[in-house]
């Protein structure tokens, strides 16, 4: 027992975020005994705010409900809303009926949001002032609210609709003469977020203008709640991850630790998908098999192409994605950037194209060969390069990830077409073939 004391004594003396990570590295069920004992010291709330809602979702969900109960009302309502959304619907409801009132009201409005959109980020715990109220009188409410606030670096100017007319500084408060009415130290121009508004932009807004916080309002400018910034580094981590499988073609919520059954249902599908493109590169060849059998150097030349080709796609598609991601690209950009990724194809297939012909008329002494793998890589890095920016665009005109398949589509077109290039290019320049 002294040995559980002691050790509950440190993990006490732990910030969240690394009480989070200990809690992780233990097993769920020694983890949930652990949380346990925390919530009893009513410390129990903000670790499972550190977690991924998957895993806070996990560990609540093998304590007793009224432990459960207890944490999820100490809970920023952003996180608990999080964690709330990965539960089984029964247990859902479950929580939010046994909970108080208020809480479930405020917890059953946020749902109500996507969670992708600035209505399911935002936590309805921000501080309201009046133009009309004094410096004094604002700090004198602060104070009081310090505890429910989810930051406090900035106060918001609200009229008697709740609509949204201004931010104050807090550094300006504080500095600004007791007597001071707050009209005079309110920032009119406001940047503020629509309740529906997809968390990349969000995301895009906070990266431009360095801010802590957001404001959300609903058609009529009422003000909703705000956005912090550490949810922001959430949906930034989320989007970036997505992106990285999706050039893999995995799931993005398969972790190190799911089952291997599975990640065999979430990743067979992509599997299967990259296997037909790899059957139509097959066809190909096959429909050219005579070719390969009278000049074997094209079954070497054929992987150096296409190999070539997806590298050079997947470059511009790397380069695309991220800014798309970032909101980079619009109609105007994806044009111009297809011009110059043309440009660059060309340039990028003349030097290569050159250089691996050189090579192949050293290895084989055929003058002609040589020039059919030249124009071949040519015409595959354009073909590849226009296809890295057609494809993630297409992808993002479709309402998809661009990530999600470029990679794939890359390949097949890459592969299919480079074989194809060298193939009818050596029946049309090689005397023995034609």
């Amino acid at each position: 027992m002294t040995e559980q004391r002691v050790a509950l004594k440190d993990l006490l003396a732990k910030s969240p975020a690394d009480v989070a990570e200990v809690l992780l590295r233990l097993s769920p069920e020694d983890a949930a005994e652990w949380l346990h004992r925390l919530s009893l010291r009513r410390a129990a709330a903000e670790p499972l705010g550190a977690m991924e809602p998957m895993d806070s979702a996990e560990l609540l969900v093998r304590l007793d409900r009224d432990d459960a109960l207890k944490i999820l009302s100490r809970m920023d309502p952003d996180d608990a809303v999080d964690l709330l959304e990965e539960l089984p619907d029964a247990v859902q409801e479950e929580l939010l009926s046994r909970l108080d009132r208020d809480d479930a009201a405020v917890l059953t409005e946020l749902l109500s949001y996507d969670a992708d959109s600035a209505g399911g980020m935002m936590s309805p715990e921000y501080v309201a002032l009046t133009l009309e109220m004094s410096a004094a009188t604002a700090i004198a409410l602060l104070r009081q609210r310090v505890e429910e606030a989810e930051t406090v670096y900035y106060a918001y100017a609200v009229d008697a609709a709740g609509r949204l007319q201004g931010v104050i500084s807090l550094r300006d408060l504080a500095l600004a003469r007791p007597e001071v009415r707050l009209e005079t130290l309110v920032n009119l121009d406001v940047v503020a977020v629509h309740a529906s508004t997809d968390a990349e932009d969000v995301a895009h807004l906070f990266d431009k203008y360095n801010y802590l916080a957001l404001p959300v309002v609903d058609d009529a400018n009422v003000l909703l709640g705000i956005i912090t910034i550490d949810d922001v580094i959430d949906v930034m981590r989320s989007e970036a991850t997505e992106d990285i499988y999706g050039m893999a073609g995995v799931p993005s919520h398969e972790r190190v630790d799911t089952t291997w059954r599975a990640s065999l249902t979430m990743r067979l599908p992509w599997l299967y998908l990259r296997l037909g493109t790899a059957v139509a590169a097959a066809v190909v060849v096959g429909l050219f098999e005579e070719t390969i059998a009278k000049v074997a150097a094209l079954a070497v030349l054929m992987g150096v192409i296409a190999g070539q080709g997806g590298s050079a796609g997947m470059q511009t598609v790397t380069i695309l994605t991220r800014a798309i991601a970032l909101g980079e690209v619009d109609r105007r950009a994806g044009w111009r950037f297809l011009g110059k990724e043309f440009a660059l194809a060309v340039a990028n297939g003349v030097l290569i194209g050159l250089t691996v012909g050189g090579i192949t008329y050293a290895w084989k002494g055929q003058i002609m060969l040589g020039v059919a793998a030249c124009i071949a890589m040519v015409l595959t890095l354009i073909v590849a390069g226009l296809t890295g920016v057609i494809v993630p665009l297409a992808m993002r005109f479709l309402g998809k990830d661009p990530a999600l398949a470029s990679g794939i589509l890359l390949t097949t077109v890459t592969d299919v077409l480079g074989f194809g290039f060298l193939f009818l290019l050596a029946h049309l320049l090689l005397p023995e073939i034609a």
